[in-house]
């Protein structure tokens, strides 16, 4: 059985925001839980140091990788949560991310918060998601 999407959007403001309120989700037959992905190399050093633009593209790409890994891409995503030391300097770059779900045509539940760190002190942002097909 096929994946059915619908998206909830009791206020639509989100919307062109790019992230939906809600997703409903049925009929999937796999489901992805995606461990948090920074800006980091393949044996996990961190990249990109002070540079929010090249730290969230590199975490997409990384958030990829796995989305692969799977057999999946960014239009699996239903939900997708973004932890960032900085919220505004992360909103002043998160067109990046954006253009990126639009792209894949999907707008997954969102959540966006601040946190005093991540694991490594030279991280800035890091994403955390959850697939289906």
């Amino acid at each position: 059985m096929a994946v059915q999407r619908s998206a909830l959007n009791p206020v639509t403001w989100s919307v062109g925001r790019g992230f939906n309120q809600g997703e409903l989700v049925s009929g999937g037959t796999r489901t992805l839980y995606v461990s948090g992905q920074a800006a980091t190399n393949g044996d996990g050093v961190a990249q990109h140091e002070g540079d929010m633009a090249k730290q969230l593209s590199l975490s997409i790409d990384n958030l990829e990788a796995v989305l692969s890994a799977a057999g999946m891409t960014l239009s699996n995503l239903v939900r997708l949560n973004v932890y960032a030391t900085d919220l505004d300097l992360l909103f002043q770059h998160y067109g990046l991310l954006a253009e990126r779900l639009a792209a894949a045509q999907v707008a997954p539940a969102s959540t966006a918060l601040g946190v005093s760190r991540l694991a490594f002190p030279a991280m800035l942002v890091e994403l955390e998601g959850t697939a289906v097909d």
